[in-house]
Formats: C-alpha cells, structure tokens, sequence
C-alpha cells in the first residue's frame, strides 16, 4: 500500500488513477495543485515522507511555445519542491511520451521535463506512454477516441481527414504502470497496445454506435473492444436516459427482450429486493452490467468516482427499460415499493470471484472525501 502525491489529478490520467487507487483500497493520494508548484517550499511539505511522487501535469496542446514551456516548467517547479524536501519520495514517477525528443515543441519539452527530473537524484520511473484513451476523456484535446465517441454520442458522423496507424493504451492500464499496481484486477500494467488506423477506428467506434443506439450490446470479443464500448459509453451518460425495450403481448401475457447481444461473452442473473431495501453500492472498471426492473418499483443511483452529484432514474416493472452502469460510476438499486422487487441483471463477463471487478462504494459521498474536477 503506497502513499503517493499526483500533480495532473484532476486531468484525464489523474482521474483515472485516482479511480484504480480507491479501487486498491490505498490512501487518497496527496494532490498537488498548479498552485502548489508555484511554491517550493509548499510543493516540499505535502511530498515528505511520502513513498511516490507521480508527474502528471502537463500541457499537450496550444501554441507550440506554450506546449514547450508548460511542459517544462512543470517539472522544473516539481524539481524545485523535490530538492527542498527533508525526507524526499523513495521515487518520482513521470508521465512521459513515446514522442519524447521527436522534434516537435512537446516532444521535445518532454525530454527535457524528463531529463530536469533525472537531475534532482532521485529514482526516476520515466514512463513512455502512448496514446491514451478511456472514460470520460476530453473530445478534441485527449485523444482521437474521445474526438469520435462524443461526436457518435452527439449524433455527428466522425470524419477522417488523415489516415494513420496509432497504438492505444487504455488509461487504467497507464494508471496501473504509474503506481506499480498488482495484478489483482482487470488493469495490466504491462499496457497492452491497440494497433489500428484512424480510419478503422472511425469504423469501429461508428459500429458499436450504431448498434447500442438499437439497445443491444455490440461484440464484446476483446479488452480493447470493451473498453472502447465503456469509452464511447461515457460520453452517452447521463444525456442519453434509459432505453426502452422491446414488448410483445398477446392473450397469453407480455414478453420484454432485455438484452440482444452481438458477441462475447454473458451472464444473466435476478434478484428478490425486500422493500427498502438497496444492493450495490459499488463501482466496476471494465465490466458492462445492466438492470432491468421486472416487478415492482425502484430508484437506481449512480455518482461518478471523485464527483459529487447523484444521477437518479425512477423504474418500474409496470414499464421495464433497460439502465446501464457506466464504468467508473458508483451504483445501487433499492425498492421503493411495498412489495418484492424482481430485477434481472446482465453482464458481459462470467463471474470470476477472484477478479470481481466490483469495488466497494455509496453513491451518497461521504462528507469530507475530496472530490475531482476534470
């Protein structure tokens, strides 16, 4: 269990790791701010005695002299705190670039952001990393995959103006190598790489796009194709509610097609609720659940992981739809009504309890645990 320090947590890689340490049950890490940097003297004191220190801030686009300043001075004011502090992190681990001194003002601002960090004399995990995608990323600033979901989620066909091949890493996966996580879930810190073309992914995306827009779940067949569902997933919620599924009735009774899978791998399951009664409370990284209330009523919650506000939907087996839990969201189902709840659930994995991928967490956030702004 380290204790750790993150400049960049409220960016897209400092949300995620944020996420994957309260999934490891560690300590909430030490933020330090922009402000922060500004001051050694106050960079040094929130940093003693800690057992990591990871770089994440930094500037990945703008005007090429702003990108290279940033990205220097950044380091630079780390560097200042680190050289200041009485009992300094056994290790400093950078955020770096697989572009680092390829020419370009931020290739180049990297490497030397890695090389200013290298000076201080400590141990320096300077970690290359990819192109990164995953929840919750900023469209048009992140990454390309981020570019297309919320274009797909807005109803915008992605264009293609340069083809090129890209190697993906999912950002949990870069969060896991950042903090040295053990392979206790469904991270890997060895980050396996997506190879694909822009063009493809275009494709790919537009796919899954246009057959969870149906209400069914698209081919579930790899890690990279479910986490680019999650990703494309993120930028969906909560603006799209609830899908309605589709009924069949005759003098018999009523038939409700919960869920048309494309592909991969499944898991169905239902429970009994006594009234007044909530499961959940917890969160997933990667798995894909969906609830759909058969009998009785209901209220689902749902509070993104570092974020204050509660999403509420209000169900009923009268009109069954289908609710699905975004990944990085904390969740729970509990009956409003006055008799027994039936819901019925699904997955898209088969249970391994040694790999859950289920983290203990309320939704209602408890008073004092620090939030995240990205």
């Amino acid at each position: 269990m380290l204790r750790l320090a993150v400049t960049g947590a409220g960016g897209f890689l400092g949300w995620h790791v944020r996420v994957l340490i309260r999934a490891l049950g560690w300590p909430e890490p030490i933020v330090i701010s922009r402000a922060d940097l500004a001051d050694a003297d106050t960079v040094a004191a929130r940093i003693d005695g800690l057992d990591r220190v990871l770089h994440l801030a930094g500037v990945n686009r703008g005007e090429p002299a702003d990108v290279a300043a940033g990205n220097v001075e950044l380091a630079a004011a780390l560097a200042r705190g680190l050289r200041r502090c009485a009992a300094p992190p056994a290790a400093v681990v950078f955020a770096n670039s697989v572009q680092a001194g390829n020419g370009t003002p931020y290739g180049d601002s990297k490497a030397v952001a890695a090389a200013t960090l290298a000076n201080v004399g400590l141990d320096l995990v300077d970690l290359r990393l990819p192109n990164l995608y995953g929840e919750h990323g900023r469209p048009y600033y992140n990454s390309v995959v981020a570019t297309f979901c919320r274009q797909l989620a807005e109803g915008v066909r992605p264009e293609v103006h340069e083809d090129r091949e890209l190697t993906l890493v999912h950002a949990t996966d870069a969060a896991a190598a950042l903090v040295a996580a053990p392979a206790a879930g469904p991270w890997d810190a060895t980050m396996p790489g997506l190879r694909t073309g822009v063009r493809e992914l275009a494709a790919r995306l537009s796919g899954y796009a246009a057959v969870y827009d149906a209400g069914e779940i698209p081919p579930l067949t790899d890690r990279h194709a479910v986490r680019l569902f999650n990703t494309y997933r993120s930028h969906r919620f909560p603006t799209r509610r609830p899908s309605s599924l589709p009924r069949h009735a005759d003098r018999r009774g009523e038939l409700v097609e919960a869920v048309r899978a494309h592909g991969g791998q499944g898991q169905t399951f239902c429970s009994r609720t006594r009234p007044g009664v909530t499961r959940g409370e917890h969160f997933h990284l990667a798995k894909v659940e969906r609830f759909v209330v058969l009998k009785g009523s209901a209220e689902i919650s749902l509070r993104r992981i570092g974020h204050g506000d509660v999403v509420r939907f209000t169900v009923t087996g009268d009109r069954p739809v289908a609710v699905d839990m975004p990944t990085m969201w904390a969740h729970n189902i509990t009956n409003t009504g006055s008799d027994d709840l039936l819901t019925l659930f699904w997955t898209n994995e088969l249970f391994d309890p040694t790999r859950a991928d289920t983290w203990p967490e309320p939704v209602e956030r408890r008073a004092g645990t620090p939030a995240v702004t990205v």
